[in-house]
């Protein structure tokens, strides 16, 4: 799900995220000036791998970069079960320590390379975090992008701590779903209670914490059989509709940008994968949305 317009993104912004920013902002400048990462970059990374602080490991370790232990970690450790086996991760004293632990592991030579680029070069980062090997997701670097792109956080490698806006979420439909204290539910402008994903959760824990068969989260989601979920995904808990929200009368149709796919923009705007291929008489065979390309969304 990769950025539409602005007016849309704003609307999309997760309180919980927004939290996190203006929490941790100046603990990312003052990371940026002492080691020369972006802050958008570490805010970003700490975004994801910790689900904006609500990961076990960051909850429970203060760990908000996913970073493990290593042959040379002397310190405290916490087990959590990562990429199909239970792994050994840094613990911390306190979240400052995790960022600046984060901005010393990146001083290792695998990423010298990095530090080459543009002090608000945040894509060249991005890209060159996964090519340096940070994370196995084929995707971390378009989400990264993505993070520091919908939440404007190359505000902050100017090296000036902005305030982050406030958000007010509209009241999850209760009547569908348990909310917890432990994740966020909110309710897309096209009326459909979501969640965000946080790191390490499954389709099985969302149906096991939320009372939703996996069947009917695949449903409402347009998942395969065995989907594997994503920290910062979007996860429907109520079906999508037939097309976007009326608030886009006026604007029905999303120019598609590089990255984007028929998923991705039917889950940005809560549209039914099949309806938005119908809605534009398009075969789900054939057809490869490419950039620049128009789609109807109501």
């Amino acid at each position: 799900m990769l950025l539409i317009s602005n007016r849309v993104e704003a609307q999309r912004q997760n309180s919980a995220y927004l939290n996190y920013i203006e929490k941790y902002k100046d603990i990312a400048i003052h990371q940026m000036k002492q080691y020369g990462i972006p802050a958008s970059i570490t805010l970003a990374q700490g975004l994801l791998e910790s689900g904006a602080g609500s990961s076990d490991i960051a909850v429970n370790g203060n760990n908000h970069f996913g970073i493990k232990c290593g042959g040379s970690w002397t310190g405290e450790t916490i087990t959590h079960f990562d990429d199909g086996r239970y792994e050994c991760f840094r613990k911390y004293r306190n979240v400052e320590e995790s960022f600046k632990d984060h901005s010393i592991f990146l001083q290792k030579e695998r990423y010298k390379e990095l530090f080459s680029l543009a002090h608000d070069d945040y894509k060249g980062w991005a890209k060159g975090l996964k090519r340096c090997g940070y994370a196995t997701s084929p995707t971390y670097a378009e989400r990264l992008i993505k993070l520091v792109e919908q939440y404007e956080l190359y505000r902050f490698d100017s090296g000036k701590s902005h305030h982050t806006k406030t958000v007010v979420t509209p009241a999850p439909m209760s009547s569908i779903v348990n909310v917890t204290q432990t994740n966020v539910v909110t309710v897309y402008p096209n009326g459909i209670p979501y969640i965000i994903i946080r790191g390490g959760e499954t389709l099985e824990s969302v149906s096991n914490k939320y009372g939703i068969s996996e069947r009917k989260i695949r449903r409402y989601n347009d998942l395969p059989k065995h989907p594997q979920l994503h920290a910062g995904d979007i996860v429907y808990l109520a079906s999508k509709k037939n097309k976007a929200s009326k608030q886009f009368k006026r604007n029905e149709w999303h120019r598609i940008k590089k990255g984007e796919s028929m998923y991705s923009i039917s889950q940005c705007y809560g549209i039914k994968l099949k309806k938005l291929y119908k809605m534009n008489f398009k075969d789900p065979r054939t057809y490869t949305p490419r950039p620049g390309d128009l789609l109807k969304i109501r």
